[in-house]
């Protein structure tokens, strides 16, 4: 038995939940992301819209900033110019998932 372990071979002192998460992920990948959710409902896709349209608008926030304070990070605004767009087709997928395009 080795030190910080009881006779059950647990530790003594409880093990942070962040830690075992990180341990976890660390051990397996999971393969899941957002095109795997095609059953979503639409509360759900409203909520995940919502949290899109947010980092959206604060991407073209740090953009705007970045600009004024300091026009020599053109890389760095390039970057972020760049994963807003990314931001905006997102986006416009989720509103096309949400509202199908029927031709009547």
């Amino acid at each position: 038995m080795s030190d910080g372990e009881e006779e059950n071979g647990r530790p003594d002192r409880p093990i942070p939940a962040a830690s075992l998460n990180a341990d976890l992920l660390a051990r397996k990948r999971f393969a899941a992301n957002d095109k795997d959710f095609d059953g979503a409902n639409d509360e759900a896709m409203s909520i995940r819209l919502a949290m899109v349209e947010q980092e959206h608008r604060d991407l073209d926030a740090a953009i705007t900033a970045l600009e004024l304070n300091s026009p020599y990070e053109r890389l760095t605004i390039a970057r972020l110019k760049k994963k807003k767009l990314a931001l905006k087709d997102m986006i416009q997928e989720i509103k096309d998932t949400m509202l199908p395009d029927i031709i009547a």
